[in-house]
């Protein structure tokens, strides 16, 4: 079961008078308050054993909240809160901050665009092997140090105020002593269960919203016939499907592929919807099988997973894993956490990826990554100008 460590009072501490996790959305509100344990921690192959033995100790009103790596080998961070409430007076976005920022990009556009040329060129050396790269996703981060903390719960207001994505703010494990926390608004939900009833809606291939509405259009238009958008979005859909199917008495996407939005973006998604054989398996074990989905991850995706060790600067951590939550009865939401970034204090390490296939353009997917970044760049205040040389 869940123990209350050091780790957990620190950030019981650091996080008093706020919520320890919250999820906000059009879908509803899950927030918890304060920390009574953490779910002892492990790899994605393990969490539903961990999990089923937590509620069988914690009882029948307990909830576990919080984070799945990238890594499916890394360890996990999921808390029980003292509290759960599922409504919540609305927050008030109010303006940006306005302070100070220093930017340190890693990579840049013209060090993402190179990355991107070199998986191309692994892609096309492969060609006609049978366990060959079909798709990986590269990512870079940006670094912004501001001269004041960062306040969260403001920031979760203005993160949670688009309609279509999910705002959120969950625990990480403390570095160095100091608490941290991962904060978004994903628009990806990668799975939620109720009952026997699943649900996933996989996001993959994107296009810039435009402020003017014809140039909006276009984009949206160009999004929904481009062969190259659609190929990495069916490899993202078809994985979902293979994986859920043997668990499922009935399993569909009878809209097929279609056009959604964000503020910011466009995406092309799949509502996949299903029924469970078995309705008391967890929806966070569910998570653990699917993550990391090729939308952030690549296929094969062990394969791709190495090579994004390779190629990328840094250690994705949590980004590009899952965040949500489940209960005792199983049911849950867990979202893939994309548009976000670390919180530390005055620190916060944004993320922003895009899918690599056969015919993407190097700077075309550098400049898609900037865009990703508008919902934090807005919601922190950052002003963040790229131009291609």
């Amino acid at each position: 079961m869940g123990i209350l460590t050091n780790t957990a009072r620190s950030l019981a501490q650091a996080g008093e008078g706020g919520p320890s996790f919250a999820f906000r959305s059009a879908r509803g509100v899950v927030q918890g308050q304060g920390l009574r344990a953490v779910l002892p921690r492990g790899p994605a192959e393990t969490l539903g054993a961990r999990v089923g033995a937590f509620f069988r100790a914690a009882g029948a009103d307990a909830l576990l909240a919080g984070a799945l790596p990238f890594a499916r080998d890394a360890e996990d961070y999921l808390v029980q809160p003292l509290a759960v409430s599922r409504t919540a007076e609305p927050l008030t976005p109010g303006r940006p901050p306005a302070p100070r920022w220093q930017l340190a990009h890693e990579p840049d556009a013209a060090g993402y665009a190179a990355a991107v040329q070199r998986a191309l060129d692994i892609m096309q050396a492969e060609t006609g092997v049978a366990s060959g790269l079909t798709k990986i996703v590269l990512s870079r981060s940006l670094l912004a140090t501001a001269d004041a903390a960062i306040d969260l719960g403001a920031l979760l207001g203005r993160l949670s105020a688009d309609p279509a994505v999910t705002g959120f703010l969950v625990p990480l494990p403390p570095r160095g002593g100091a608490p941290r926390v991962l904060a978004g608004a994903t628009p990806e939900l990668l799975l939620s269960k109720q009952g026997a009833r699943i649900l996933s809606h996989p996001l993959a291939g994107s296009a810039r919203r435009q402020r003017d509405a014809a140039a909006d259009a276009a984009n949206a238009a160009a999004l929904s016939r481009s062969d190259k958008d659609r190929r990495e979005h069916a490899i993202v859909a078809d994985f979902i499907l293979d994986t859920l199917a043997p668990y499922c008495r009935q399993l569909s996407a009878p809209q097929g592929t279609t056009l959604t939005s964000t503020n910011s973006m466009w995406h092309l998604g799949t509502r996949i919807e299903g029924e469970l054989k078995d309705p008391s398996i967890n929806a966070a074990e569910l998570a653990a099988l699917l993550h990391p989905t090729p939308a952030v991850c690549g296929l094969p995706r062990d394969k791709a997973a190495r090579l994004i060790g390779e190629i990328e600067p840094y250690d994705r951590d949590f980004y590009a894993g899952a965040v949500g939550w489940c209960d005792a009865a199983g049911d849950g939401a867990w979202y893939v956490s994309i548009r976000c970034a670390e919180i530390a204090g005055t620190t916060a390490r944004l993320y922003a990826g895009a899918g690599i296939v056969p015919g993407s353009d190097p700077w075309a997917e550098a400049a898609e990554t900037g865009a990703k970044y508008g919902a934090l760049l807005a919601a922190l205040g950052i002003e963040l100008e790229e131009t291609r040389p």
